[in-house]
């Protein structure tokens, strides 16, 4: 369990903030005190909706709509979240898209949209934050997915995008551990968002029979673990990518 004292007074950017996973994890943040920016780029009425229920709630955020795959709007993100804030403490990459196709039926467009949400937005944003970012003692998160340990059909670009985010992690947290910032990830296995409604309507009891914990996973799940994963109680783990998906892989 994370320390909240440990916690209080931080400052964190969560891309993807306004919906599924990015949400739950913006609101688990400000429960245990952290100051909140969520990144959007197009569900700009679901993130005002969170931003507006964290600081009803008596914590802060702030909602910045940019594009991750656009270095300018990167580094915005970045300074408007310092400029509302003062610092940058923790870095969560949680933006991203997972659209399916079979080999076959792939175009060029369609590979580079998966790999500049999923890859190149993950680096972009890194990169902008890294100057700001608290040393010692910053943390950042990717997201991955279990997909990238074992893919499905259909799923391998997708798949791919997920298993660069792992390597990126692996290589980074080589980079920035002699400034004492611990890189980690999180890989989902199937979770129940906006995001999953056609798969889970499809084979939702297929996955809950293959699933050892016997359900499908929530967002309140994998936002425990991220903040665990910024805690002082990780503050020895690095380079790590952690799969959570009940128990699946």
């Amino acid at each position: 369990m994370a320390d909240s004292k440990s916690m209080s007074g931080k400052v964190a950017l969560i891309t993807g903030g306004s919906r599924g996973i990015g949400a739950a994890v913006a609101r688990r943040f400000a429960e245990a005190g952290i100051r909140v920016a969520i990144g959007f780029y197009v569900h700009g009425e679901a993130a005002a909706n969170v931003s507006e229920q964290i600081n009803r709630a008596g914590g802060e955020c702030l909602a910045v709509k940019g594009d991750i795959t656009d270095s300018d709007a990167a580094r915005r993100i970045a300074a408007e979240t310092v400029t509302q804030f003062g610092r940058i403490d923790i870095l969560v990459n949680c933006a991203g898209i997972a659209p399916y196709r079979p080999l076959g039926a792939m175009d060029a467009a369609f590979v580079r949209l998966i790999l500049d949400a999923n890859v190149l937005g993950t680096v972009l944003v890194t990169q902008a934050v890294l100057p700001e970012l608290t040393t010692p003692g910053g943390r950042i998160v990717n997201f991955a997915s279990a997909l990238a340990f074992r893919p499905i059909p259909a799923s391998s670009i997708y798949s791919a995008s997920k298993a660069a985010v792992v390597t990126l992690t692996h290589a980074w947290s080589k980079e920035l551990g002699p400034k004492g910032i611990t890189v980690n990830a999180i890989a989902p296995g199937v979770i129940e968002t906006e995001m999953t409604t056609t798969i889970l309507a499809e084979r939702g009891p297929g996955i809950v029979a293959a699933t050892p914990l016997g359900r499908i996973g929530q967002p309140d799940d994998i936002a425990g673990l991220a903040l665990f994963l910024c805690s002082s109680e990780a503050g020895w783990i690095t380079g790590r990518t952690i799969i959570a998906d009940g128990g699946v892989t």
